[in-house]
């Protein structure tokens, strides 16, 4: 009997997949979107043994200009100072607030985790699939996976059906298992990262004033 899609070990998968490319002596070329450098750490820390990645920064609910720059410098330091197996390349994404307030309105009262958050994992995913296919990637993923507040098996049903659209082939992953979490803080505290405590939209900003 199948397994519902639900139940999935993703990580598992995703780690199984890794393994039987690397034995076939292939290091196939994979689009990472990231949401910031701290989450990217361990997602970077795993995938670049088995991939040739580039990260691919593009998050336009990110509100605060200031906010924005300051998550992008961050990345870029991160991605020059980590040792990879495989060297690790960055693409800056536009900044398009605008885009993100369009995609979630009259969402803008839907609490944390719910379908706000779901237009905005696509939105992100989407712009993540359209670069991958121009520039001819064998899988594209995210980074979301890792955070415990964020819904993997939405991001993976999300990146399923892009890549149906788009022809690409959609990386599953989990990455907050096998501890994946918990080392991100690891590494993040190793390499003086700036961590946030909110995902980067206004929504989520004001939900965590208002829970203090």
């Amino acid at each position: 009997m199948a397994v519902p899609f639900e139940n999935r070990n993703f990580h598992k998968e995703m780690l199984k997949l890794a393994g039987q490319l690397q034995k076939e002596g292939k290091v196939p070329r994979l689009l990472l979107h990231s949401c910031c450098a701290p989450c990217s750490s361990n997602c970077i820390e795993v995938l670049s043994k088995y991939f040739m990645v580039t990260v691919f920064y593009y998050n336009p609910n990110i509100s605060s200009d200031e906010e924005y720059k300051k998550r992008v410098a961050e990345q870029i330091r991160f991605i020059k100072e980590f040792d990879t197996p495989n060297k690790v390349e960055f693409i800056e994404g536009d900044y398009e607030p605008d885009v993100f307030f369009k995609e979630v309105k009259g969402l803008e009262k839907e609490p944390e985790g719910g379908k706000r958050c779901f237009k905005c994992y696509e939105l992100r995913l989407r712009k993540t699939a359209e670069l991958a296919k121009a520039e001819a990637y064998d899988y594209f993923t995210t980074t979301l996976t890792i955070s415990p507040l964020k819904n993997s098996v939405k991001l993976n049903e999300t990146g399923l059906k892009l890549q149906e659209e788009y022809g690409v082939n959609y990386l599953l992953s989990d990455f907050k298992k096998q501890e994946g979490y918990k080392r991100s803080i690891e590494l993040s505290k190793e390499y003086g990262l700036y961590r946030q405590n909110y995902c980067g939209c206004v929504y989520s900003r004001q939900q965590i004033l208002m829970s203090k």
